[in-house]
């Protein structure tokens, strides 16, 4: 199933936690004022309107209307102890009046906006569920884990996409990346994974399925648009297709070794291929029980920390790895989060296969004996 990491921390939540500060902070001022006395505590008594501004922030227009009654009543009370003269304090007291009604104003229309943000939040869950369906726990031959996190917490959706399809073929899918963010991106997105589905079933031959999704993007992209992927098909026991459309080599999981599908030429990404003439080529990989095999976008090996260092996939990987393909994603994604400090600047997703079957292995094309660091080439 598609996962997002948890917005939500435990407990209360911050601004919850915040709304009594207001009042403390004018009872703080008010008491500064108070043990000041008649010297300097008038000089005090501005402090006050900190009370309603801050509340505009953590509460409502109620809220900040009760923080600037209490800052005037505190105010005129403290006037009259400490013989405020009469213009002083009536200059204290309007000024304090301005900033509560300032801010109740800007309570009102910050919760306005916060229902808006309410809205467009439950539009994009509801888009994401229609282009990043569920994926089962088992499909065909396979145990399959998804993680997907957005960059954009508001709107949880962004330009990666994902898909997995049973079909008279064998089990089909595909992992890629929309060049660029935002609702283009995800109509992008949506085009891709529509004509994907359509064609996994429709196709035989797997490098069909990629051409069909290449004629439509060319046909509806902008020149300077294109998506990288990886497409793979699963047409028999012990053999695994992999077409890698300028996308970031997937990770071949096996006996504890990490391996680096990487396709022998430079296969542009879809929607470029007729700029660059080239075309994408047909990669058969020996897939046996127990064998995994790791998709991932350009969001995954690009995070940085805070020493500007790339997160070392293949390496983590190995280390997280397990026979059940949930639990090696849950653990690789909190070490992700990790990594970068407990937020992703962008789209990440991460698919992880493992094969159930006892069929040998295929061995008419072995697998690539590339090993090391792995480098993400999808769309910026």
């Amino acid at each position: 199933m598609s996962q997002a990491p948890d917005q939500r921390r435990g407990g209360r939540p911050a601004w919850h936690a915040a709304s009594g500060t207001p009042f403390l902070i004018i009872c703080a001022v008010a008491l500064v004022a108070f043990v000041s006395g008649s010297g300097s505590g008038p000089d005090w008594l501005p402090l006050l309107a900190v009370g309603p501004a801050l509340a505009a922030a953590v509460g409502g227009p109620w809220r900040v209307l009760r923080a600037g009654v209490l800052a005037v009543a505190m105010a005129a009370v403290l006037g009259a102890y400490n013989d405020t003269p009469g213009d002083k304090l009536g200059i204290v007291l309007g000024a304090l009046t301005a900033v509560t009604v300032a801010s109740g104003l800007g309570a009102a229309l910050r919760k306005r906006r916060e229902r808006v943000l309410a809205a467009v939040r439950s539009v994009a869950e509801a888009a994401q569920q229609a282009l990043l369906l569920p994926v089962p726990e088992t499909v065909g031959p396979f145990q399959v884990a998804v993680r997907y996190s957005a960059a954009a917490a508001e709107a949880r959706i962004g330009g990666d996409l994902y898909a997995l399809v049973p079909t008279p073929y064998g089990v089909r899918l595909i992992v890629g990346d929309v060049r660029g963010k935002g609702l283009p991106a995800v109509s992008t997105a949506a085009l891709v994974l529509g004509v994907f589905r359509e064609a996994a079933y429709d196709e035989p031959d797997l490098l069909d399925v990629v051409d069909r999704i290449e004629r439509s993007l060319a046909r509806n992209l902008g020149p300077d648009d294109f998506v990288t992927a990886v497409v793979v098909g699963h047409p028999r026991p012990g053999r695994m297709e992999v077409v890698n459309c300028g996308h970031a080599h997937p990770l071949l999981l096996r006996g504890g070794d990490v391996v680096a599908v990487e396709s022998s030429g430079h296969v542009p990404p879809l929607g470029l291929r007729a700029l660059a003439g080239e075309e994408p080529e047909l990669q058969v990989l020996p897939f046996s029980e127990g064998d995994q095999l790791l998709l991932y976008t350009d969001g995954v090996v690009e995070a940085r920390d805070h020493g500007r260092r790339f997160y070392p996939l293949d390496e983590r990987v190995a280390r997280h790895l397990t026979d059940e393909p949930a639990r090696t994603l849950a653990a690789l994604h909190e070490d992700l989060l990790h990594h970068v400090g407990g937020r992703l600047h962008d789209d990440a997703a991460l698919l992880l296969l493992r094969s159930t079957s006892g069929v040998a292995p295929v061995t008419e094309q072995p697998v690539p004996a590339v090993t090391g660091g792995v480098c993400g080439t999808g769309a910026a």
